[in-house]
């Protein structure tokens, strides 16, 4: 009976837990509309993550985030005007330029 109390105890704690999902973004689906209303926090990540991305695979490791805020804000103004394209075609042309 005891064991029985504590099975139902344990199950009711894990029922009532939040679930944490993992979020999985594939950003060559991913819409201009879509990463523009990701929030503030989404599109600080994106713009991070495609700093990186782009990259030179040998380059110090090193952040220099007015180039980072540059080219975001190059992205987020591309892809205001074609908020259906998807975000890594508007991104190669301003991240992989020189």
């Amino acid at each position: 009976m005891k064991a029985l109390r504590t099975l139902a105890v344990t199950l009711a704690l894990l029922a009532s837990a939040p679930v944490a999902q993992a979020q999985v973004v594939d950003l060559s689906k991913t819409t201009c509309k879509e990463f523009l209303e990701s929030g503030k926090d989404g599109i600080m990540i994106i713009w991070a993550w495609l700093y990186g991305y782009y990259a030179d695979q040998d380059a110090d490791p090193v952040v220099d985030f007015a180039k980072l805020t540059a080219q975001g804000t190059k992205l987020a103004e591309a892809c205001k005007a074609a908020p259906t394209k998807d975000i890594i075609s508007i991104a190669e042309t301003i991240y992989e330029s020189k």
